[in-house]
């Protein structure tokens, strides 16, 4: 179920038209955020909310058994990850490593995958990341983990930033969810700028520039003038940052609609002076997760230089692998890397 999409109007109808009579009762609201949810991600092939719930259950017990069980805290969150990790690798990772596999050595291991699997879920990276930080900073004690179910899945599920973020952290989402907060008549008009700004960039500005990029660059004739492919290359770029701007603003608008704030994900990062400034406005709730979860883990900056080149090299490639499986990802982030 798309933003963009007629049935979503009449979902966004249906939700905010009994949200406001459940809202106020603690249990109800989070189940029927829930069911909500559910059904909003269900709506592209139900067979996939089945991944979410497995992945939410092993974080969900995870951590209460890290907080139990301080002995077996490690192996309880190695555990964790291996069960995240695994799941994203099966869905969105095995095909690549197949088709290399049957590339060096002549097998057909490729097609035998594709014929196993089914396509990759939608989303499933950004609740993939957002399910394993949350057993990972119980594990680090920044907080204690919740027992109410519904609680930590209306945090995991919660369908405005579901497929493609912002990826919104647990020690900030949980006390939202519990609390009473109402709508002031800012967050409701705060929610509608959002929105229309959302829409404006997805559907009249990246919508259509979608067709004269994939025209440009699928084209079999490869215009030679230097002119049309700058142009290519900028209409592009303002394509994926309308597209993915405008999705996470249309998500923090229909957030503060429901009482809750998501962190801000883009902050005109085409104005920034260097690379690693635009790391620090372009998606930045990936950003910070790949900064908090695998650079500072690594030993960041607080070792030798080589060592920081080392780590900061691994965290760019392990970011190129998450937007995509294939080796110009693995470039795309040696080269960012080179250069931030």
């Amino acid at each position: 179920m798309q933003f963009n999409s007629i049935i979503f109007l009449f979902f966004a109808i249906l939700f905010f038209s009994i949200w406001k009579f459940v809202k106020s009762n603690i249990t109800f609201k989070l189940i029927f955020l829930v069911i909500a949810s559910f059904l909003f991600y269900g709506w592209w092939d139900w067979r996939f909310l089945f991944l979410i719930i497995f992945s939410g259950f092993i974080d969900y017990f995870a951590a209460i058994g890290i907080t139990t069980f301080p002995k077996n805290k490690k192996l309880l969150l190695i555990l964790s990850l291996l069960a995240n990790i695994g799941t994203l690798s099966l869905f969105k990772y095995s095909g690549f490593v197949s088709e290399n596999i049957d590339q060096l050595f002549g097998t057909s291991l490729n097609s035998q995958i594709n014929s196993f699997l089914l396509i990759t879920p939608i989303g499933i990276s950004f609740y993939t990341f957002q399910s394993m930080s949350y057993t990972i900073d119980v594990y680090k004690g920044k907080f204690k983990p919740t027992k109410n179910v519904f609680q930590f899945f209306a945090y995991l599920s919660m369908f405005p930033q579901l497929v493609a973020g912002p990826i919104v952290r647990a020690k900030d989402m949980l006390p939202q969810l519990i609390g009473q907060r109402q709508p002031l008549k800012e967050d409701r008009w705060d929610g509608f700028r959002l929105i229309v700004r959302g829409c404006f960039k997805k559907m009249v500005i990246a919508d259509n520039l979608a067709p004269i990029v994939v025209t440009a660059f699928n084209s079999t004739i490869a215009p030679e003038s230097s002119a049309f492919w700058w142009g290519a290359v900028i209409a592009f770029a303002i394509q994926i940052y309308c597209d993915f701007s405008g999705y996470s603003d249309i998500a923090c608008g229909l957030a503060r609609w429901m009482g809750y704030s998501f962190p801000d994900n883009f902050n005109h990062p085409y104005t920034s002076t260097s690379l690693r400034e635009f790391w620090g406005r372009w998606h930045i709730s990936l950003s910070t997760w790949f900064r908090d979860y695998i650079y500072i883990p690594l030993g960041g900056n607080k070792k030798s230089k080589y060592r920081s080149h080392i780590n900061m090299w691994i965290t760019m490639v392990v970011s190129g692998l998450w937007h995509g499986a294939a080796w110009t990802y693995v470039l795309w982030g040696g080269v960012c890397m080179r250069y931030s």
